[in-house]
């Protein structure tokens, strides 16, 4: 997302109130952290905001992040081999390429384009779920790593 910081800031102010949730510097530094940074995990988010929060801890981190997730103003992505990974660009649907080399995680654009865009099949008689969300994670090697 990496939007200019004062308007990034106002518009998770607005969604942070009409979600019912204060305004917070930590809510706001670990929102910033993330859209500064997308694919960051807990450690990089708490490095980052601790630059202008020093006393923030990693637990205050992991409590910020999981209710920031599960309001959606923030995506959890889990990715093999990896802890979870926070990103900012939640109004869309797309998936993730992960390189097996380096561990680079980049954005990739869903060719359906909308939610769920795998169509699981079920068993013949089977009582299906509706699915909601298809998590797609393409592994492979970036170019540097080739």
């Amino acid at each position: 997302m990496a939007t200019q910081p004062e308007v990034a800031e106002a518009q998770w102010a607005t969604a942070l109130r009409a979600n019912g949730r204060r305004v917070t510097r930590q809510r706001l530094a670990v929102l910033a952290a993330v859209d500064l940074s997308p694919h960051a995990t807990t450690e990089d988010i708490a490095a980052s905001v601790r630059v202008d929060l020093p006393d923030i801890t990693v637990q205050s981190v992991y409590v910020v992040l999981a209710d920031l997730t599960a309001l959606g103003l923030l995506r959890r992505i889990e990715t093999p081999h990896s802890p979870a990974r926070y990103e900012t660009r939640v109004d869309d649907n797309h998936h993730h390429a992960v390189c097996t080399g380096c561990g680079r995680i980049e954005d990739v654009d869903c060719a359906v384009g909308h939610a769920p865009c795998l169509t699981p099949q079920w068993p013949e008689g089977a009582s299906p779920m509706t699915i909601q969300i298809a998590d797609v994670v393409y592994q492979g090697l970036c170019a540097d790593c080739r």
